[in-house]
């Protein structure tokens, strides 16, 4: 079975199916729409179209530019992605944000600490790995 990591959006494995539809009617072989589309599942390596697009559609894309909502550190934000870059094996990525308003990351009463850009590791669901101390994720985005 392939990677969730390295499946493309819906919309491109929809174009994957009609490209494929396409290339072999010239070659005088007539496929429906959904016979494509099974086909290209079998060549992510899954059983069928309905299984490659839960797992496609289980993941967050974001890009740069991107308007953005979370939590970082426990504090509420939304933020612009100004940088985005996939690590390793493709499971995380290193995501750059610029906050619309300075965020305090400090929770003591007697100081602040203001942070305005950040970056983070998240994986495909939006959440980093590295927690905090009362166990939640460092830092979660979602697509406003």
């Amino acid at each position: 079975m392939t990677q969730t990591e390295t499946i493309a959006p819906i919309g491109e494995l929809k174009a994957q199916g009609k490209r494929l539809r396409e290339k072999l009617r010239g070659t005088g072989v007539d496929l429906s729409h959904a016979q494509s589309l099974e086909l290209v599942a079998h060549q992510h390596g899954v059983r069928d179209w309905n299984t490659l697009r839960a797992m496609a559609g289980n993941r967050m894309h974001l890009r740069v530019g991107d308007r953005v909502k979370g939590t970082y550190l426990g504090q509420t934000f939304t933020a612009e992605i100004r940088g985005l870059t996939v690590l390793g094996d493709g499971a995380h990525r290193r995501i750059t944000l610029q906050f619309d308003a300075p965020v305090d990351v400090v929770t003591f009463d007697s100081f602040s600490s203001f942070r305005q850009r950040v970056s983070g590791e998240v994986g495909w669901d939006g959440r980093s790995t590295r927690r905090t101390s009362n166990g939640e994720p460092q830092l979660v985005v979602r697509p406003i």
